[in-house]
Protein backbone atom coordinates (compact mmCIF):
# COMPACT_ATOMS: atom_id res chain seq x y z
CA UNK A 1 0.00 0.00 0.00
CA UNK A 2 2.48 2.39 1.16
CA UNK A 3 4.43 1.69 -2.54
CA UNK A 4 1.23 2.06 -4.83
CA UNK A 5 0.67 5.42 -2.56
CA UNK A 6 4.13 6.65 -3.25
CA UNK A 7 3.98 5.51 -7.12
CA UNK A 8 0.39 7.62 -6.97
CA UNK A 9 2.23 10.79 -5.31
CA UNK A 10 5.49 10.72 -7.56
CA UNK A 11 2.67 10.42 -10.60
CA UNK A 12 0.62 13.51 -9.23
CA UNK A 13 3.60 15.51 -8.81
CA UNK A 14 4.87 14.41 -12.37
CA UNK A 15 1.71 15.88 -14.03
CA UNK A 16 1.52 18.68 -12.51
CA UNK A 17 4.77 19.41 -13.45
CA UNK A 18 4.18 18.77 -16.71
CA UNK A 19 1.41 21.31 -16.97
CA UNK A 20 3.80 23.87 -15.02
CA UNK A 21 6.43 23.28 -17.62
CA UNK A 22 3.76 24.05 -20.73
CA UNK A 23 2.34 26.81 -19.38
CA UNK A 24 5.68 28.31 -18.54
CA UNK A 25 7.61 27.32 -21.70
CA UNK A 26 4.92 29.03 -23.62
CA UNK A 27 5.06 31.63 -21.77
CA UNK A 28 8.20 32.32 -22.64
CA UNK A 29 7.94 31.65 -26.60
CA UNK A 30 4.74 34.23 -26.55
CA UNK A 31 6.59 36.69 -24.59
CA UNK A 32 9.59 36.54 -27.27
CA UNK A 33 7.24 36.53 -30.31
CA UNK A 34 4.52 39.43 -28.99
CA UNK A 35 8.40 41.33 -28.02
CA UNK A 36 8.57 41.63 -32.21
CA UNK A 37 5.08 42.66 -32.77
CA UNK A 38 5.36 45.36 -30.72
CA UNK A 39 8.91 46.65 -31.63
CA UNK A 40 7.55 46.01 -35.51
CA UNK A 41 5.08 49.22 -34.82
CA UNK A 42 7.96 50.95 -32.63
CA UNK A 43 11.43 50.86 -34.25
CA UNK A 44 11.82 47.97 -36.24
CA UNK A 45 10.63 49.88 -39.82
CA UNK A 46 12.95 52.77 -38.74
CA UNK A 47 16.09 50.94 -38.47
CA UNK A 48 15.58 48.05 -41.20
CA UNK A 49 13.51 49.63 -43.75
CA UNK A 50 14.92 53.26 -43.37
CA UNK A 51 15.52 54.25 -47.26
CA UNK A 52 11.61 54.02 -47.76
CA UNK A 53 9.00 56.26 -46.73
CA UNK A 54 7.93 56.08 -42.93
CA UNK A 55 4.44 54.22 -43.62
CA UNK A 56 6.31 52.12 -45.71
CA UNK A 57 8.60 51.16 -43.26
CA UNK A 58 6.30 49.89 -40.63
CA UNK A 59 4.15 48.04 -43.66
CA UNK A 60 7.84 45.89 -44.58
CA UNK A 61 8.31 45.70 -40.74
CA UNK A 62 5.01 43.97 -40.23
CA UNK A 63 5.67 42.19 -43.43
CA UNK A 64 8.36 40.46 -41.24
CA UNK A 65 6.44 39.85 -38.75
CA UNK A 66 4.20 38.33 -40.74
CA UNK A 67 7.29 35.76 -41.98
CA UNK A 68 6.81 34.20 -38.37
CA UNK A 69 3.30 33.18 -38.99
CA UNK A 70 3.34 31.50 -42.64
CA UNK A 71 6.77 29.43 -40.86
CA UNK A 72 4.10 28.00 -37.99
CA UNK A 73 2.71 25.36 -39.80
CA UNK A 74 6.04 23.84 -40.66
CA UNK A 75 6.95 24.47 -37.34
CA UNK A 76 4.77 22.39 -36.44
CA UNK A 77 4.77 19.38 -38.78
CA UNK A 78 8.78 18.78 -38.22
CA UNK A 79 7.65 19.30 -34.41
CA UNK A 80 5.50 16.20 -34.71
CA UNK A 81 7.96 14.25 -36.64
CA UNK A 82 11.06 14.66 -34.67
CA UNK A 83 8.30 14.83 -31.40
CA UNK A 84 7.44 10.91 -32.74
CA UNK A 85 11.34 9.95 -33.67
CA UNK A 86 12.99 11.46 -30.54
CA UNK A 87 10.44 12.27 -27.49
CA UNK A 88 8.40 15.67 -26.57
CA UNK A 89 10.69 16.68 -24.45
CA UNK A 90 13.53 17.23 -26.26
CA UNK A 91 11.57 18.69 -29.05
CA UNK A 92 10.32 20.77 -26.38
CA UNK A 93 13.22 21.87 -25.03
CA UNK A 94 14.56 22.84 -28.37
CA UNK A 95 11.72 25.11 -29.49
CA UNK A 96 12.25 26.98 -26.37
CA UNK A 97 16.16 26.86 -27.01
CA UNK A 98 15.40 27.96 -30.66
CA UNK A 99 13.10 30.84 -30.09
CA UNK A 100 15.50 32.38 -27.60
CA UNK A 101 18.67 32.33 -29.48
CA UNK A 102 16.51 34.14 -32.45
CA UNK A 103 15.57 36.54 -30.08
CA UNK A 104 18.19 37.31 -28.29
CA UNK A 105 20.28 37.42 -31.90
CA UNK A 106 17.31 39.77 -32.89
CA UNK A 107 18.47 42.03 -30.09
CA UNK A 108 21.82 42.10 -31.50
CA UNK A 109 21.47 42.72 -34.83
CA UNK A 110 23.13 45.52 -36.52
CA UNK A 111 20.87 48.02 -38.47
CA UNK A 112 20.83 49.02 -41.88
CA UNK A 113 22.86 52.04 -41.25
CA UNK A 114 25.59 49.21 -39.95
CA UNK A 115 25.26 46.56 -42.28
CA UNK A 116 23.29 47.87 -45.20
CA UNK A 117 20.57 45.29 -47.00
CA UNK A 118 22.19 42.49 -44.85
CA UNK A 119 20.04 43.61 -41.89
CA UNK A 120 16.66 42.86 -42.64
CA UNK A 121 17.71 40.15 -44.14
CA UNK A 122 18.97 38.61 -41.41
CA UNK A 123 15.64 40.20 -39.84
CA UNK A 124 13.48 37.48 -42.03
CA UNK A 125 15.83 34.54 -41.58
CA UNK A 126 15.39 34.77 -37.68
CA UNK A 127 11.84 35.70 -37.68
CA UNK A 128 11.29 32.13 -39.58
CA UNK A 129 13.11 30.49 -36.81
CA UNK A 130 10.78 32.20 -34.42
CA UNK A 131 7.91 31.06 -36.56
CA UNK A 132 9.47 27.44 -36.44
CA UNK A 133 9.70 27.30 -32.68
CA UNK A 134 6.31 28.91 -32.00
CA UNK A 135 4.72 26.28 -34.50
CA UNK A 136 6.69 23.87 -32.69
CA UNK A 137 6.19 24.53 -29.49
CA UNK A 138 2.17 24.86 -29.16
CA UNK A 139 1.43 21.46 -30.38
CA UNK A 140 4.60 19.99 -28.40
CA UNK A 141 3.43 21.66 -25.29
CA UNK A 142 -0.60 20.60 -25.96
CA UNK A 143 0.18 16.68 -26.55
CA UNK A 144 2.61 16.22 -23.68
CA UNK A 145 0.10 18.38 -21.01
CA UNK A 146 -2.98 16.00 -22.28
CA UNK A 147 -1.00 12.72 -21.99
CA UNK A 148 0.45 13.24 -18.75
CA UNK A 149 -3.15 14.24 -18.15
CA UNK A 150 -5.75 12.43 -16.28
CA UNK A 151 -8.15 10.93 -18.43
CA UNK A 152 -11.31 13.09 -16.44
CA UNK A 153 -9.09 16.24 -17.02
CA UNK A 154 -7.75 16.07 -20.02
CA UNK A 155 -9.28 19.60 -21.05
CA UNK A 156 -7.99 21.19 -18.07
CA UNK A 157 -4.44 20.40 -18.63
CA UNK A 158 -4.21 20.97 -22.33
CA UNK A 159 -5.65 24.58 -21.49
CA UNK A 160 -2.68 25.42 -19.28
CA UNK A 161 -0.31 25.65 -22.31
CA UNK A 162 -3.42 28.04 -24.30
CA UNK A 163 -2.39 30.17 -20.84
CA UNK A 164 0.60 30.68 -21.44
CA UNK A 165 -0.12 32.77 -24.68
CA UNK A 166 -1.39 36.05 -22.99
CA UNK A 167 0.37 35.72 -20.08
CA UNK A 168 3.57 36.04 -22.45
CA UNK A 169 2.04 38.73 -24.41
CA UNK A 170 1.18 40.47 -21.38
CA UNK A 171 4.95 40.34 -19.76
CA UNK A 172 5.93 41.65 -23.26
CA UNK A 173 3.90 45.11 -22.99
CA UNK A 174 5.06 45.40 -19.52
CA UNK A 175 8.59 44.87 -20.34
CA UNK A 176 8.33 47.20 -22.92
CA UNK A 177 5.85 49.73 -21.29
CA UNK A 178 8.70 49.76 -18.49
CA UNK A 179 11.82 50.26 -21.12
CA UNK A 180 9.46 52.98 -22.39
CA UNK A 181 8.98 54.92 -19.45
CA UNK A 182 12.45 54.42 -17.95
CA UNK A 183 14.66 55.78 -21.04
CA UNK A 184 14.09 59.02 -23.25
CA UNK A 185 12.55 58.29 -26.45
CA UNK A 186 15.75 58.96 -28.58
CA UNK A 187 17.67 56.21 -25.87
CA UNK A 188 14.67 53.74 -26.54
CA UNK A 189 15.02 54.02 -30.51
CA UNK A 190 19.09 53.51 -30.28
CA UNK A 191 19.56 50.87 -27.92
CA UNK A 192 16.33 50.20 -25.01
CA UNK A 193 13.75 48.55 -27.45
CA UNK A 194 16.77 45.91 -27.43
CA UNK A 195 16.28 44.96 -23.50
CA UNK A 196 13.11 43.35 -23.86
CA UNK A 197 15.14 41.08 -26.91
CA UNK A 198 18.23 40.16 -24.70
CA UNK A 199 15.93 39.99 -21.52
CA UNK A 200 14.63 36.58 -23.30
CA UNK A 201 17.83 34.65 -21.99
CA UNK A 202 16.74 34.54 -18.85
CA UNK A 203 13.50 33.57 -19.33
CA UNK A 204 15.12 30.55 -21.18
CA UNK A 205 17.17 29.72 -18.64
CA UNK A 206 13.94 29.31 -16.13
CA UNK A 207 11.67 27.55 -18.76
CA UNK A 208 14.38 25.36 -19.42
CA UNK A 209 15.25 24.51 -16.11
CA UNK A 210 11.64 23.29 -15.68
CA UNK A 211 11.19 21.42 -18.49
CA UNK A 212 14.62 19.20 -17.69
CA UNK A 213 12.63 18.37 -14.99
CA UNK A 214 9.98 16.66 -17.15
CA UNK A 215 10.09 12.97 -17.50
CA UNK A 216 8.92 11.79 -21.31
Amino acid sequence: MQSTAAVAAVDDRQKKRVALASAVGTSVEWYDYHDYSIASALVIGKLSFPEISPLAGTMAAFATFAVGFIARPLGGTLAGHLGDKIGRKKVMVLTLTLMGVATMLIGLLPTYAQIGAAAPVMLVVLRLLQGLSAGGEWGSAALMAVEHAPADQRGRFGNYVQLGTPAGMFLANVVILGATFMLAEDQFQAWGWRIPFLLSAVMVVVGFVIRAKVDE
